[in-house]
């Protein structure tokens, strides 16, 4: 499949947005997927192409966030093993769904993350994870796993705002450690969904390696920010996704009896 010039230029500017974005705030796929599937792939290798960029930006985004503290280790390992097992079991699933289909269940599942966003936006000032007992939050890593790499791999956007939500308001993690933490988790399951789309042959890699390129650079400079400017700059980041979310689906619900 070929790309104008003008298309992949649209392109790789929306995966840098979205890199730049998911690096701080998760839900980069709310950006990156919609551009995918608006320069004209199916959604099946739509999918494919954005597992693919995306999980090139994680893996330098998480390795900030590593370098400079910002991840609970003990927890975000046993975060990220789970992730990968459910999230490889839910992309075979989304890979086997018919194209249609999963168009409805991502407009289905939609105001359910942004209404768990909306109520969850007050939270992550300070790090109190520390008065959660050990044994608690592993389990607590562990079902955040299983639930959001499931998740990830079945339906994707939004996948990392949750997880910084789990981390922040049920684990008590202030924003940027919890954001380090779910880069760890989403690390994890976005590999196993990467192999995936590989073994399926869903992925068009004339068109996503050079948009890795630039989803690379949006993870660096966004994990950047993050980092150094904490909470400060990543609530305002989760409310704009917030935006992103209910955008999207007042587009997929009224957008062709509105526009057509």
């Amino acid at each position: 499949m070929h790309l104008s010039i003008w298309a992949l230029v649209f392109l790789w500017f929306f995966v840098f947005l979205a890199g730049f974005v998911d690096s701080a705030a998760g839900g980069g796929g709310l950006i990156s997927l919609p551009a995918y599937l608006f320069v004209g792939l199916p959604p099946h290798t739509a999918i494919g192409c954005n597992k693919f960029s995306s999980a090139c930006g994680t893996t330098l985004s998480a390795a900030r966030f590593f370098k400079n503290g910002a991840v609970d280790w003990q927890v975000a390992a046993i975060s990220a093993v789970c992730s990968f097992v459910a999230s490889y079991l839910g992309i075979r699933i989304a890979l086997m769904i018919n194209q249609e289909t999963l168009k409805t269940v991502l407009v289905i599942v939609l105001p359910i993350v942004a209404v768990l966003l909306l109520f969850k936006r007050n939270f992550g000032a300070e790090n109190q994870s520390a008065d959660i007992p050990k044994k608690k939050a592993f389990i607590l890593a562990a079902c955040a796993g299983l639930v959001i790499g499931f998740y990830d791999g079945l339906i994707g956007p939004g996948t990392g705002t949750i997880a910084i939500i789990v981390f922040s308001a049920g684990m008590k993690y202030d924003l940027k450690t919890a954001s380090g933490n779910a880069k760890v988790m989403n690390l994890a399951s976005n590999y196993a969904s990467l192999i995936a789309v590989i073994t399926g042959n869903k992925v068009i890699y004339s068109i996503a390696i050079p948009a890795a390129v630039f989803g690379i650079i949006g993870n660096y400079i966004g994990a950047g920010f993050a980092i150094k400017k904490g909470t400060a700059f990543i609530k305002p980041l989760m409310i704009c996704v917030i935006v992103l979310l209910f955008g999207k689906l007042f587009y997929d619900v009224f957008g062709t009896f509105l526009f057509s």
